[in-house]
């Protein structure tokens, strides 16, 4: 199992990194297309994360989240990531196969490992749809035409969700455990109850990404900073309380998916 979170700031990815060292575990360090997209450039943030990564006292992976953009990827694999997420879930079946393998093919000539999801996880565009399911012979095939190291299937999660209430379908994920010959990822980990993440994991689960849940974290531990101190300015003593709370989530969470 490893746990896998999402940076959006240079705080975020300091306290991931703090929060993983204090649980004494390896840890996925992720930037996705989106948060990008928000800073307008790869390089900037991608850099500070290898820069964490290197100095880290555990085993850090840089991965690039959910890009949907080859060139994107290509730019990821050139700053040193460590992973990639080529995400065509969106397209029709024989073109996600076709773009993904080509990604595959590109990324491992760099030594690069590639995730690819296969049932489209909702929530992305806003809209939950915690009825798709992925299919376990399909996903098996598609690993098997793509060649991807990892595999994120829709198993009842929702990314955004700012409720945790979201019902996995364990009987699947245990199946696709049996079918598929490369690492499962649960997207949207963020709606899961801790007890609920900790079964995942029992029946199959490899990687957990968690996104959403340290915004919460952060936002609140801001904010009530700010309320304790309406005339504070200086954004070192705001940002760094969720930066604080940020890294102790993230220790509390690898401790819930360690003890499965």
């Amino acid at each position: 199992m490893i746990a896998a979170f999402n940076a959006i700031q240079l705080e975020h990815a300091e306290a991931i990194v703090q929060g993983a060292e204090a649980a004494g575990s390896p840890v996925v360090l992720q930037l996705s297309e989106n948060a990008v997209r928000y800073h307008g450039a790869l390089a900037p943030l991608g850099r500070a994360l290898l820069t964490l990564a290197d100095a880290a006292r555990v085993e850090v992976t840089v991965h690039l989240d959910h890009a949907t953009d080859e060139a994107l990827v290509r730019e990821a694999v050139a700053l040193g990531f460590g992973s990639v997420m080529f995400d065509a879930s969106a397209l029709p079946h024989a073109e996600n196969v076709a773009r993904t393998a080509a990604i595959v093919r590109e990324c491992h000539a760099s030594g690069v490992r590639v995730e690819a999801e296969l049932g489209e996880v909702g929530g992305k565009d806003g809209v939950h749809a915690p009825g798709v399911r992925t299919d376990p012979v399909e996903a098996a095939e598609y690993v098997a035409a793509t060649g991807v190291d990892a595999l994120a299937v829709a198993v009842g999660s929702s990314h955004a969700m700012l409720t945790r209430d979201a019902e996995l379908d364990f009987a699947l994920i245990a199946k696709l455990h049996t079918a598929v010959p490369v690492p499962l990822v649960l997207h949207g980990s963020s709606g899961v109850p801790d007890a609920d993440l900790a079964e995942a994991v029992r029946r199959g689960m490899h990687k957990i990404n968690i996104a959403t849940q340290l915004n919460k974290v952060f936002t609140a531990a801001v904010r009530a900073r700010l309320a304790a101190a309406p005339d504070l300015v200086d954004t070192r003593k705001y940002l760094g309380a969720g930066r604080d709370a940020v890294a102790a989530e993230v220790t509390r969470l690898i401790h819930v998916l360690e003890a499965r």
